[in-house]
């Protein structure tokens, strides 16, 4: 028990903490349809700041070192199926660096001292550093999801599993395809203008969102599950149907950063 009950100030303070925190992830929306989203965003209506805090920098930070530490699709593969080497700790050692550096000059989306994009449908150049960390970031979200289906579909065709095979056979052809196309600016928030970027990232998060929930939850399935026709048909209905059904969520805009937002004059995107 504490020594004393918070104040109604102190209730007042920790609401408004709470708020600030859900605000960024669902800001106030209205039930307008719009293409398949069944909510929109007034960027009138969402927080403006010109600043970064330096916790809200260091907690993006993470997700690019992530980003670029799994680039490396075959060493990935050995890093869930065998566990962390010296490979990994070199090649981590190399990102936390290079990451860091960036990071510390404010070239990493999220990093920087300021938010870059403040008018969503302003026709903005859309920097490098930008469009180099989404491209690795979209490479991660389908090349990985592409094969992992790739080898749940041989396994049960077959009865065998060669997802290692696959792996070293189309990780780099299917992850080298994403980046060109991120090169040539053919991927959502990867253009070379920002014009659209209230639309694009709507697809980009809800990718994200998908991903982060189908692949823990096969990777689980693939550890417990006994290798079998039966169970491996079972790993790829459950692992096609969260993403299908995340992603329904996501088109619909149920999901934090998945709704339209419609232009208006100032908002913030990270």
């Amino acid at each position: 028990m504490p020594d004393t009950l918070p104040t109604r100030t102190d209730r007042l303070k920790n609401q408004d903490a709470l708020k600030d925190v859900l605000g960024d992830l669902m800001p106030p929306s209205h039930a307008i349809q719009l293409g398949h989203a069944e909510r929109i965003e007034l960027d009138t209506e969402r927080k403006f700041r010109t600043t970064n805090k330096a916790s809200y920098r260091l907690n993006h930070w993470p997700i690019w070192i992530w980003s670029f530490f799994i680039a490396p699709g075959p060493l990935t593969f050995d890093l869930f199926a065998h566990g962390f080497d010296w490979r990994m700790a070199a090649w981590l050692g190399i990102v936390l660096v290079a990451t860091g550096v960036a990071g510390y000059f404010g070239k990493l989306p999220g990093v920087e001292p300021a938010p870059y994009i403040i008018r969503f449908t302003e026709d903005r150049p859309n920097p490098l550093y930008r469009r180099i960390c989404y491209t690795f970031a979209w490479s991660a979200v389908v090349t990985f999801a592409v094969l992992n289906i790739a080898g749940l579909v041989d396994a049960v065709v077959t009865g065998t599993w060669h997802l290692r095979q696959i792996y070293d056979v189309a990780y780099f052809p299917v992850a080298g395809t994403i980046w060109i196309l991120g090169a040539i600016g053919q991927l959502p928030r990867v253009k070379a203008s920002t014009k659209n970027e209230g639309h694009e990232r709507r697809y980009f998060y809800g990718s994200v969102w998908a991903a982060c929930v189908a692949q823990p939850v096969l990777w689980l399935l693939w550890t417990v599950l006994p290798r079998s026709r039966a169970f491996d048909a079972l790993k790829l209905a459950i692992f096609v149907g969260i993403l299908v059904w995340i992603g329904d969520l996501a088109r619909r805009g149920r999901l934090p950063r998945t709704r339209p937002i419609v232009p208006g004059e100032l908002a913030i995107s990270d």
